[in-house]
């Protein structure tokens, strides 16, 4: 894991060689729509609300959990006990990626949806109110949090959410077998470069030209940024779009060429 100077250092480089977040100079029209009408949404959705509301009652919720860590963890995150309200704050995803995430599914309606790393659930609800007809299997190896989401999702009446826990080693082979596809993916869990890539063959397998798979922390250790390079630099990927934080990768047959991008958002 960088340390929080090296990652400013990481971010400085980034910013002054990534392009404008306005689209500006992006030939690729779907790229351009993408900036334009999904990275740029300024509109406030109702579902927003309904997610953030459970944030703020996270952030104040003081039950204490004893977490288990199968992988590297998040940037702020790591086993042992937590109060729920750390874990709110320092590993949940903020409220402008998970809204990323709820307008990219809310755009393009993906069916089936995995998530790699469902913590406390905020993410996985974005996700599942963005597409209430989708089949969205989450996978989480810490029972004590996978606890917690079930609840949220829960209170939040979200129906379309399966919930799976234990080793992402295990339960992702095992949900993929019985798949057909995967037109989304969200990997947020093992932070380290073997088995981020080992998820990225394992659903590469179940893709198609109309997949979008996003990874977290990209940039988060040498070993993410290792992992990332292999992944968007893969035959099968047509299109990638660095946002530092998150990397987005796209495998549509439109692209004749490979074209890789770093937005400034």
């Amino acid at each position: 894991m960088y340390s929080r100077f090296q990652l400013g250092l990481k971010y400085f480089q980034y910013y002054l060689t990534a392009s404008s977040g306005r689209g500006h100079g992006i030939h690729s029209p779907f790229v351009f729509d993408f900036i334009t009408k999904i990275l740029n949404d300024k509109n406030d959705h109702d579902d927003y609300e309904k997610v953030e509301s459970l944030r703020k009652r996270l952030l104040h919720d003081k039950s204490v959990l004893d977490i288990e860590d199968f992988g590297a963890g998040s940037s702020s995150a790591g086993p042992g006990k937590r109060e729920v309200t750390s874990v709110a704050r320092h590993a949940v995803k903020s409220k402008k990626f998970g809204q990323l995430l709820y307008r990219i599914v809310k755009n393009y309606q993906p069916k089936t949806i995995i998530e790699l790393g469902t913590s406390l659930g905020v993410t996985t609800s974005y996700l599942a109110l963005a597409n209430s007809a989708s089949n969205l299997f989450t996978l989480e190896g810490a029972p004590e949090l996978a606890n917690v989401a079930r609840q949220n999702f829960k209170d939040l009446q979200l129906e379309n959410v399966k919930l799976v826990e234990g080793n992402f080693d295990h339960t992702l082979p095992a949900i993929l077998y019985h798949l057909s596809a995967v037109d989304f993916a969200f990997v947020d869990g093992n932070h380290r470069r073997e088995p981020t890539e080992n998820y990225f063959h394992w659903l590469l397998a179940k893709s198609n030209s109309n997949s979008i798979f996003i990874f977290d922390d990209i940039h988060w250790s040498s070993e993410m940024e290792q992992a990332w390079n292999h992944i968007k630099d893969h035959i099968a990927v047509r299109c990638s779009i660095d946002l530092f934080f998150m990397g987005i990768i796209f495998f549509r047959h439109e692209f004749k060429e490979k074209q890789h991008f770093k937005i400034r958002w």
